[in-house]
């Protein structure tokens, strides 16, 4: 896995607030991610270290039926210790050079659901204090329950359908609170069609 530092020739290293890394290390890897073991110099000279999570790119979908139900999934979330409802997700693969038919495969292997079509909404760092995650937003139109789960060693999941309106009602009480699916289901709701 690559570290965040492969753009160290971008513009923003240019930048007077970037801080010079003088050296880089994993420090810990494990399946899914990685820390990276930074030694940095701040823009005033101070050295110090810094510790981040690096992982790879990923799909999240915002699936919606023929009826314009939403497929959501339940799965055990061992860092919070519950059963998370979120959106269908999963990681880019190097092969991936299409980031539809990545979100395409996410969808069928974590639902059973196919989708008719699939357009891109946004891209967002999510937690970029932290880590490089990358989350590539998409909206899955006219799915429909085609083939059962194909779903990874360490994954159970739960599949369910909920109305978009209910989903909204889930976010503004804080019921919801998988932080992929409220990004995707509210930027949806301010900038997404109304198809």
């Amino acid at each position: 896995m690559s570290d965040a530092h492969d753009d160290a020739d971008s513009p923003e290293s240019d930048d007077p607030l970037a801080w010079e890394v003088t050296d880089s290390w994993v420090g810990y890897e494990c399946p899914g991610f990685d820390i990276v073991h930074d030694e940095v110099r701040l823009p005033d000279g101070t050295e110090t270290d810094y510790d981040y999570l690096v992982e790879p790119e990923a799909v999240v979908v915002l699936p919606f039926t023929r009826d314009g139900d939403v497929v959501v999934i339940e799965e055990w979330r061992h860092a919070v210790g519950r059963v998370n409802r979120g959106l269908p997700a999963g990681s880019v693969e190097e092969h991936d050079d299409d980031l539809a038919v990545a979100a395409r495969r996410e969808l069928t292997e974590e639902t059973g659901y196919e989708a008719d079509r699939v357009e891109h909404l946004t891209t967002v760092e999510p937690a970029n204090g932290i880590g490089n995650s990358l989350f590539h937003y998409f909206v899955a139109y006219d799915c429909e329950d085609v083939d059962g789960q194909d779903l990874d060693f360490n994954e159970t999941i739960r599949v369910e359908t909920a109305e978009y309106d209910d989903l909204l009602a889930e976010a503004r009480t804080g019921e919801l609170r998988d932080g992929r699916a409220m990004t995707g289901l509210l930027y949806y709701e301010l900038f997404g069609d109304d198809e």
